[in-house]
């Protein structure tokens, strides 16, 4: 079959439009593709993060609770031994007031005994 110039150039016209038409369809589909996979990692990088922050919430929950009990067990052992100091120098102050009034009596005496001493001579 002979085909004239004219023929070969409608050939040759309908060959590339019916290749164009191709890869337009192809990219058309794999544009759709592509954003389909994109929108899917999305929602799973999405969830995993919904998962992550609620595990860590949880976590960072966890670890105040047992900070709490800690800083309570120290703030009652704090005050244990606040009230063991205060009984001790409640003690130490009786002891320094009754040394003080002794003190004061050696004084009182001192002076009386360098009055007589003194005037006696």
């Amino acid at each position: 079959m002979d085909l004239s110039d004219p023929q070969a150039w409608t050939m040759i016209g309908i060959f590339a439009s019916a290749m164009l038409g191709g890869m337009t369809l192809m990219t058309t589909q794999f544009s759709r593709v592509l954003r389909a996979e994109i929108g899917g990692l999305r929602g799973e990088l999405g969830g995993e993060i919904v998962g992550l922050r609620s595990e860590l919430g949880g976590e960072i929950g966890g670890l105040r609770g047992e900070l709490r009990g800690e800083i309570d067990v120290l703030r009652t052992e704090m005050r244990a031994g606040f009230e063991v100091m205060n009984v001790r120098l409640d003690s130490l102050d009786t002891r320094l007031t009754r040394v003080e009034g002794k003190v004061d009596d050696l004084d009182t005496e001192l002076t009386h005994l360098a009055t007589r001493f003194w005037r006696s001579q």
